[in-house]
């Protein structure tokens, strides 16, 4: 059985807290699938990082489902 590709409202948008989306408000909009998709590379290399979150770095494997969701096309 093979995993089925990660969306953004069921896999990705609940990863980032209310807490980084308020931290992130001047440069992107954390909750929007538009502003995400747009800013996916910019995201993904201050997730791998770890200089997103502003309080600590996600575990590999939340930053991990953030690369399958740029890789699977941003599925929504």
């Amino acid at each position: 059985m093979s995993r089925q590709e990660p969306s953004f409202e069921r896999d990705i948008r609940p990863l980032f807290r209310a807490k980084d989306i308020e931290a992130m408000s001047k440069a992107f909009d954390l909750s929007s699938y538009q502003d995400v998709r747009a800013n996916a590379e910019r995201i993904h290399q201050a997730l791998a990082k770890g200089v997103m979150p502003c309080d600590g770095a996600w575990p590999p494997e939340r930053t991990r489902e953030f690369q399958a969701w740029m890789e699977a096309g941003y599925p929504r």
